[in-house]
């Protein structure tokens, strides 16, 4: 339950403090005291979004904080789901302070969180019911939600979720492959034409550089060959007057003299080293010279031939040959997917087959168990709309299953869809929800159910805020006899501008605005006996 509250520096509260405890507490004020900041404040810790001119003029930043405590073991196990554990009092303390850049710090027992652990978390503190609730409930997309948790199906729903989706993961992946294949003959047209136009062209990585390299040695062939020549025949050559020639009579004539002088043989085998790095010298030029024709034009227009095929390749799949060649694998890769796209779809489709009837063998249990429910949801909703002054009421929830070509039709809240209808009058006929115009009916209509599921949902503390609008008089006093039996199971509180309410709190706050040194504050005062008769008189 809610412990304590602590607000401060929000619109016109400058510092307030409450401590509660178990039971019934009413909040009462006149119109604009605060009674809606106090409200607006619980919602901010809760992880509502801050609105512009939250915080207090003049100031720079606004806190709230809960400590919260005395957690059924249901509820400890949740925040321990979420990543909370309790102090070793047993208590946890929520705090969010809001700055005004925008920012917001939230902290949990004194640790850093971000908001989506706040929100994680305090759906198992704290549920607030207002006027926005009732309006919510003319929308029958919020009926089933009500009846599951009257039904207790939050694991089952859970375990339904969980196959719902890898049913709807594959039927997307069935879209998406079914739209390729649609396009898939003229696509594959595309891609066959693409890989064809780059392998008739029959190109290797490098070969732009070769053809450019081998480009300017033609167009300087005859300088390359004349002293290629040259260097080949110094080199080389037959000629007495070469290198080699000499090396070879050096080495000869050494090896001659080296049964005298020794130490000759060793120079005459280094001489020998040089004369194989001559002859291989003399060949690597001898081989840089081939293909350099001397009467060039022929193998120029070759060359240029081909760097122009090379060129509009370029244009159309890539800055380089080796991207032209990527682009090819990728094409082929694409190819192949297409051509097998038939046998994946297959397989998808076995799959699909395979997930919805998972996932259906659930939602009949759900529908099973929700079918079970309503009887019993009606028979309470109506008993307690009976205790609210309507004697003459006639409740109940049609439950529908969504079915197409005699298939069920899965969502991910299964395949039922639920909408309550209510006739107030003897003779009347039921309508929906949606179409009941009377504030004061709707209010009874949402206590009537949160009730009914309030020891269903397992949330410690409620919060009712002017969830009477629109009643008085008799009526108003059974909705705080109503409110009264529930607090003995669950902490509640009711702002309210009804007496008969207020008169059947356990605490009564009473929230108040005055002017302190020329500014208007909020305050907050617990009544004590004589305070709460003054309030209602």
């Amino acid at each position: 339950m809610l412990l304590s509250l602590h607000i401060e520096n929000i619109a016109v509260i400058k510092s307030v403090d409450f401590d509660f405890s178990p039971g019934f507490m009413v909040l009462t004020g006149e119109t604009g005291a605060g009674k809606s900041i106090v409200i607006d404040s619980i919602n901010l810790l809760l992880g509502a979004k801050a609105e512009r001119g939250l915080i207090r003029s003049g100031e720079s930043c606004a806190t709230v904080s809960g400590l919260f405590g005395d957690f059924s073991e249901a509820i400890e196990d949740k925040l321990l789901e979420c990543g909370v554990r309790p102090d070793e009092d047993g208590t946890v303390l929520v705090s969010r302070t809001v700055t005004d850049d925008g920012k917001s710090r939230i902290t949990i027992n004194g640790r850093l969180v971000n908001m989506s652990v706040l929100k994680s978390v305090t759906p198992y503190l704290v549920s607030i019911h207002g006027q926005s609730d009732t309006v919510s409930l003319m929308d029958s997309k919020n009926h089933l939600a009500m009846l599951d948790v009257y039904a207790n199906l939050e694991g089952l729903l859970a375990e339904y979720r969980i196959s719902y989706s890898r049913l709807d993961k594959i039927r997307k992946e069935i879209a998406e492959l079914s739209a390729k294949t649609s396009e898939s003959e003229r696509l594959k047209e595309i891609l066959e034409y693409q890989i064809k136009d780059i392998d008739s062209a029959e190109l290797h990585d490098g070969e732009e550089e070769e053809l450019v390299d081998l480009k300017v040695k033609i167009r300087n062939s005859e300088k390359i060959n004349k002293n290629s020549e040259f260097v080949y025949r110094a080199l080389k050559g037959s000629e007495k007057g070469s290198v080699s020639y000499l090396l070879d009579r050096s080495i000869t004539a050494l090896t001659q003299i080296s049964d005298v002088v020794p130490e000759f043989s060793e120079l005459a085998d280094r001489l020998r080293d040089y004369s194989y790095q001559i002859d291989d010298i003399a060949e690597e030029v001898f081989d840089q010279t081939l293909g350099i024709d001397e009467n060039p034009t022929d193998k120029l227009n070759e060359i240029e031939e081909r760097l122009d095929k090379i060129a509009k390749l370029k244009r159309k799949y890539g800055l380089t040959v080796a991207e032209i060649l990527a682009f090819r694998e990728r094409a082929a890769s694409e190819l192949s997917s297409l051509e097998n796209s038939e046998d994946l779809l297959f397989n998808l489709k076995k799959q699909e087959k395979e997930a919805y009837a998972e996932a259906l063998e659930l939602a009949n249990r759900l529908h099973e168990s929700r079918l079970g429910a309503v009887k019993g949801l009606e028979t309470k909703v109506k008993d307690t709309l009976e205790f609210l002054d309507m004697p003459k009421v006639v409740f109940f929830a049609s439950l529908r299953e969504s079915f197409k070509d005699e298939q069920k039709q899965l969502n991910r809240d299964g395949s039922d869809s639920v909408e309550f209808y209510i006739s107030a009058n003897r003779g009347a006929d039921a309508q929906s929800l949606s179409k009941i115009a009377s504030g004061g009916e709707l209010s009874r209509i949402m206590l009537a159910l949160k009730s009914v599921i309030a020891d269903r949902d397992g949330v410690p503390t409620v919060i009712y805020d002017e969830i009477d609008a629109g009643v008085s008089g008799k009526t108003a006093r059974k909705i705080g006899i109503k409110m009264l039996s529930l607090s003995k199971t669950t902490q509640l509180f009711c702002v309210t501008h009804s007496a008969q309410i207020a008169s059947l709190g356990d605490v009564h706050f009473l929230i108040s605005k005055g002017d302190v040194d020329g500014v208007t504050e909020t305050r907050v005062r617990k009544l004590d006996r004589k305070g709460r008769v003054d309030e209602r008189s």
